[in-house]
């Protein structure tokens, strides 16, 4: 056992004083930054969300997603360093006084000390080991990415090097420092790694070993100290920052509900993001929690089908400019455009916004809304979106729906079926908002007609708005269009609070999982609050009750089913399309990317309006094969657009598989009247 002497305890304090001073200079600027973004952080929520943030933190919570073996040691690593707060301030403690926890909380202690100072250095060396030996293809780009130049000429290795070495060191002479105290003077059941290395040091004398005790206190403190103001600079700050991230993160009704823009403002100058002090504060915040471990670009369909889009690309990006500008933007200039360092402009218009880089984050993360920002600011400032798109809009401003046609003929596809509108019917009691697609699309017309049948058959009292109906305004929103967004669902919102809203508030269900989204997560941004289900929701609850009994075992060979984006990801429904399926009784197989880990079918976004961003591969081909190698005869869906990008992509392959909504294989289950 050892204590500081006097002119070592000031010449420590000396150097704890330089650290936190140059740290605090460090940390403000950080502060600085962040502060430039647009928004407010909600600080009034931080005391209900402490604990849930918390243990999201402590937990790691969102990591376990993807990677189990790689998360297994940052695991490792993350959970010791956290310990290490209170192990440096001990050691510290213990230096000045030569006080040590007693008892059996003095154990434990050790015990966790010891057994987690060998995790993290397991934890490290596997990490350089991957990064720095095996050369693993998850830390690299495509070289279509756009990247910095400081990332292309190797600055994140540069970094992960020189981190990496200082954990080592911090966390090996701390424990080779308590190996030395043990062998000055008994095994310590308690400290088991320690104690094991303990029998190198049998030929050492007890001072030689007092003293190399000493030495390993003060380098793996010296360490900590001169690694302090280093910190924010590097990726390891997001061990900090991730718990802001979880704790500020803004509410929001779904993992993809946008900012609103209040268009009736004439002050507003700016619409979306064209530079870093253009983008939510929540957006600088995810550039310094980033852990730069790909894991967003691993499932990002753009990205996976050889898009110029990375969405880690885009956060590690940003990182490194506020680093390499961070006196200038906490001094308040204006930063270049984001186009120039952080994404190209074909990898934001690549971007099919199903948020699958939200959902895998393991700090909270959210690069699809850079994106979508970004994409306001191209519309809306500087008129500069894919060609295609206009005729788009011009359908949805003129005609109320995409395709741009008539108006008058929204309900020429229920031409002979007895389908009551809200004029008609005004005592239903489940509204059904056809939606674009099946009203036009004359593939998705097919599900509309199929649901018809089933509503017919289990004796739902449902209308239908008829041409009061408009697009809902998904494809204008995340394309950028707010403007537009603005007036669809301002002119929706009206009708709707009229037909369904009131003192008894009736459903709305919907078979467009992009309607759902936009009617249910975000018109009530506008004063539209509705209850919205889907039609696989309603399926299952209709069979569920008996209301709805087809004939099980009509479908023929194995059918696998895609999840939409907009369903399974961004709302939650995985289990009833699965229910529906199964009580047809049909061979089910799953997709090895299936439920909340479904792979996009493309269309998201407004992908579905454009043409594709060149690449390697189509997205929807990509989705296809992976339907295709399950060996299924059908793939079922429950989205038209989906319905649309499979069916092509099915006619397009060598031997095409049936694309149908999961909607017409109930009504095909149906007996016949």
């Amino acid at each position: 056992m050892f204590q500081l002497t006097l002119v070592e305890m000031l010449l420590f304090a000396l150097i704890v004083v330089a650290s936190l001073f140059l740290s605090y200079r460090g940390f403000k600027k950080v502060i600085q930054v962040i502060q430039r973004g647009q928004g407010e952080p909600p600080l009034r929520e931080v005391p209900r969300r402490l604990i849930n943030a918390a243990v999201q933190w402590i937990a790691l919570a969102p990591t376990w997603r993807a990677r189990p073996g790689s998360t297994i040691m940052h695991a490792l690593i993350a959970w010791g360093f956290m310990f290490y707060f209170l192990v440096n301030g001990l050691d510290v403690l213990k230096g000045y006084t030569g006080w040590e926890v007693p008892g059996i909380a003095g154990d434990t202690y050790r015990l966790l000390a010891d057994l987690l100072s060998a995790a993290v250095l397991v934890g490290m060396v596997y990490f350089l080991l991957r990064r720095f030996v095996f050369n693993s293809k998850v830390l690299t780009f495509n070289d279509n990415v756009k990247l910095m130049d400081k990332v292309k000429a190797g600055g994140m290795r540069r970094d992960s090097l020189i981190v990496g070495v200082f954990i080592l060191c911090h966390v090996g002479f701390r424990l080779l420092g308590q190996s030395f105290g043990v062998a000055a003077h008994e095994l310590d059941p308690w400290q088991p790694v320690a104690s094991g290395i303990s029998g190198l040091w049998s030929g050492m004398s007890e001072s030689a070993l007092v003293v190399a005790e000493h030495a390993c206190w003060w380098i793996a403190l010296v360490l900590i100290l001169a690694f302090l103001p280093y910190f924010p600079y590097t990726k390891h700050f997001h061990l900090i920052m991730s718990g802001f991230n979880f704790l500020l993160k803004p509410k929001r009704t779904s993992l993809g509900e946008l900012e609103p823009i209040d268009m009736e403002d004439e002050s507003i100058e700016q619409f979306g993001a064209a530079r870093l002090e253009d983008l939510h504060w929540k957006q600088v915040i995810d550039a310094y929690s980033c852990i730069m471990c790909n894991r967003c670009q691993d499932v990002c369909p753009a990205y996976t089908t050889g898009k110029e889009l990375s969405p880690s690309a885009l956060e590690i990006n940003k990182r490194y400019y506020i680093n390499a500008n961070l006196n200038s933007l906490a001094n308040g200039d204006q930063s270049i455009p984001l186009l120039d360092y952080a994404i190209s402009e074909s990898a934001v218009w690549a971007c099919t916004a199903c948020g699958a880089c939200v959902q895998v984050c393991p700090v909270g993360n959210e690069p699809m809304f850079d994106i979508m920002y970004m994409r306001r600011n191209q519309v809306l400032m500087e008129s500069n979106f894919p060609h295609e798109l206009q005729a788009a809009y011009r359908g949805m401003e003129r005609s109320g729906n995409p395709w741009n046609l008539a108006r008058k003929d929204r309900m020429a596809w229920a031409k002979g079926l007895d389908i009551a509108t809200v004029e008609d019917n005004p005592d239903f009691d489940l509204l059904w908002w056809v939606g674009c697609a099946p009203s036009y699309d004359l593939r998705a017309q097919k599900t509309a007609t199929s649901f018809a049948r089933v509503l017919d058959a289990a004796g739902v009292n449902y209308a239908v708005l008829g041409d009061m109906e408009n697009c809902t305004g998904d494809s204008a929103r995340r394309s950028g269009n707010e403007a537009l967004f603005f007036e669809l669902a301002s002119a929706n919102i009206e009708v709707l609070n009229e037909f369904v809203a009131g003192e008894k508030p009736k459903r709305i269900v919907t078979t467009c999982p992009h309607c759902m989204h936009t009617l249910g997560r975000e018109y009530h941004q506008y004063g539209g609050s509705y209850e919205v289900i889907h039609s696989t929701q309603l399926l299952a609850e209709l069979m569920e009750q008996g209301k709805l009994r087809p004939d099980a075992g009509t479908i023929k060979g194995s059918i696998t089913l895609h999840d939409p984006c907009y369903l399974a990801r961004q709302n939650g429904v995985v289990d009833e399309p699965r229910y529906t399926l199964r009580g047809l009784d049909g061979n089910f197989v799953e997709m090895p990317r299936n439920s909340e880990k479904s792979f996009c079918c493309g269309a998201g976004g407004a992908q579905m309006w454009k043409e594709e961003e060149h690449g390697t591969q189509a997205v929807n081909m990509a989705r296809y094969e992976e339907a295709a190698a399950t060996g299924a005869s059908t793939i079922a869906v429950g989205c038209p657009f989906c319905l649309t990008m499979l069916t092509d992509a099915s006619n397009h392959a060598d031997q095409g598989i049936a694309v149908v909504d999961l909607v017409e294989l109930v009504a095909g289950a149906l007996p016949a009247k």
